[in-house]
């Protein structure tokens, strides 16, 4: 049996245990709360009262709650930079009272948050104003939106500049919704400063979010930068409120064009985005040609919808003969999909091949990417990583890191991979040729249909694909564990308790953890590291590392390392 901890069986959800710590004598590792803050309450039903005095008073936890994490982040690092604070402040300081919702104040940023935000001190030191847009020593103009009292903190909009601090270049802003739109928090810093606050992020992820000692966790490695800023994500899904029969469409009247695109920050309103620099040229176009369908056919849509621009691409051999007309082209021997794009085309000529780059407008269409030389296809809406100009440094990464060093000449070495939460075999592809044999598991039945695609197109007969939950796929693993890699990429929630136990009974020899949430990865990997003395099992990290996919964004997603190990033989008297 395992003993999981309270800290450890909660979903992030309803974690609001940060700065924990595992005491390890003999062979038993404890987790002792050190200290708790209380959870964001969804909606505070009654407003601020005038007069703050610096004491923390609970809150009501929303059982409803269905947080991704963000506000349990946020928390933390307030309740963090609050606990600092404590010793430089004089515990009889006047009480604060708080300004009026949507009043104007000035304040100097101390310290960037793990979301991105900027964190201010009130006058007393015992209140935080959160600030978007801002950096570290910045003084800015903000409006108060939303007094989170009892937990401390007040949201507010960023108005203006006052002084800027070191860290701030507006010059390097790159598009002209930045300050308003909710999309991007980084823009104004560089991007060496960029990848420096995101390895920062891991640091905290795994110091306030497993609960393990220092000694337990290695170094966090630099950021792995993205080879391009702007123009990388090959997928944006700008959405709109309300159709043709919705405001202005009264008695004749012309519709009016809703705003297309994203959430203005701190508030539910879509902003109207015409252009968004981070999307590839192709992605650009056609959000371009979107818009604009979407404006001409208003009165067909009775309600909101939710768009997609992704980008297609296709390699055509400068010697192959050209499609016949009415002929539907083919990409590594799949069939395209006709009329699923924009019409826009760009052409990019290589060596021994012609790039056509497509945009993608229907969810159920194939779309294609490559990653070095191997093919990719999927259905347009499916998940797949948005940012190809990273793929094959980050799969290169993973290639170098699967195979420990040393390993053939190992009695018993690792030649099978099992990949969990496997999408369309992104990593059972690209590390195939490593392994004698390689197994992919998914629970979206389509998923695996592309996946299987995939290996028939890139000629991988060593191979396999097959649906199932992965909290259940230990239960007819076809390989010995001590000769397989696990490689583990789930959704932002992480891993459940469940597959966690499962994966400890089946005992992989190594795992490569990949991570859209690196404050759940550390949470379940401290499960591992704690592991399950009844089966002799545990697990230590030989490395954590982050890298950047969106950048000028405040995401970071991560990669841990793991060997399996045992407990430490426990001396007799």
């Amino acid at each position: 049996m395992i003993f999981v901890p309270e800290i450890i069986s909660l979903s992030l959800s309803n974690l609001y245990v940060c700065n924990t710590v595992i005491l390890r004598p003999a062979s038993k590792l404890y987790y002792q709360r050190r200290s708790t803050s209380a959870p964001v309450p969804a909606v505070m039903q009654n407003g601020p009262k005038k007069h703050f005095d610096g004491k923390r008073k609970k809150a009501k936890v929303d059982k409803n709650n269905k947080s991704s994490g963000h506000d349990e982040v946020l928390l933390c690092d307030i309740n963090q930079l609050l606990k600092r604070n404590e010793t430089e402040q004089d515990n009889d300081s006047e009480p604060l009272s708080l300004p009026e919702k949507f009043t104007e104040i000035d304040v100097k940023i101390v310290e960037l948050s793990s979301t991105g935000d900027g964190l201010a001190l009130a006058e007393n030191g015992k209140y935080v104003y959160v600030v978007p847009f801002t950096v570290p020593g910045d003084t800015v103009r903000v409006k108060l939106v939303k007094h989170f009292e009892p937990l401390s903190y007040s949201l507010t909009d960023f108005v203006k500049v006052i002084e800027p601090g070191p860290q701030r270049n507006d010059a390097l802003i790159g598009c002209k919704y930045f300050g308003e739109c909710s999309g991007c928090q980084l823009q104004m810093m560089s991007y060496d400063d960029q990848l420096a606050h995101k390895r920062r992020i891991v640091e905290k992820a795994y110091a306030n979010f497993s609960g393990l000692i220092p000694e337990l966790v290695p170094t966090i490695g630099e950021t792995f930068a993205s080879p391009m800023q702007f123009g990388y994500r090959t997928k944006l899904t700008p959405h709109f409120a309300h159709g043709g029969a919705g405001k202005g469409s009264k008695d004749g009247e012309e519709p009016q064009v809703p705003p297309i695109g994203f959430t203005y920050k701190n508030r539910r309103l879509d902003m109207d985005i015409e252009d968004c620099p981070l999307g590839t040229d192709i992605v650009r176009r056609g959000l371009t040609s979107e818009r604009k369908r979407v404006a001409e056919n208003i009165r067909s849509y009775k309600r909101g919808a939710t768009l997609l621009m992704r980008e297609s691409t296709a390699r055509i051999p400068k010697d192959a003969a050209p499609t016949s007309e009415g002929e539907t082209p083919t990409v590594g021997g799949i069939a395209a999909t006709p009329n699923a794009d924009t019409g826009d085309v760009i052409r990019i000529e290589r060596e021994n091949y012609i790039e056509e780059k497509r945009c993608v407008t229907d969810n159920n269409a194939t779309s294609f990417e490559y990653v070095d030389d191997y093919i990719f296809s999927n259905k347009a809406g499916a998940f797949f990583q948005n940012n190809n100009s990273i793929l094959s440094g980050f799969t290169e990464y993973i290639r170098s890191q699967a195979i420990p060093a040393g390993n053939d000449q190992d009695a018993k070495p690792i030649k099978y991979l099992l990949d969990a939460y496997s999408g369309s075999g992104l990593f059972t592809i690209t590390l195939s040729p490593l392994f004698k044999s390689s197994l992919g598991v998914d629970i979206g039945g389509d998923s695996i249909v592309s996946a299987r695609e995939n290996a028939r197109a890139n000629n991988l007969p060593n191979t396999g694909f097959a649906a199932a939950d992965a909290a259940t796929l230990f239960k007819d693993v076809p390989y010995p564990s001590d000769q397989t890699l696990l490689v583990i990429d789930p959704p932002r929630k992480g891993c459940s308790e469940d597959f966690l136990r499962q994966m400890l009974d089946f005992k992989p020899r190594r795992v490569v953890y990949v991570s859209c949430n690196v404050h759940t990865q550390a949470r379940d990997v401290a499960v591992m590291v704690q592991g399950d003395e009844k089966q002799n099992v545990r697990y230590e990290i030989e490395s954590v590392r982050g890298f950047d996919f969106f950048p000028q964004t405040g995401h970071v997603e991560g990669v841990a390392i793991l060997n399996r190990t045992t407990f430490p033989q426990t001396e007799t008297v």
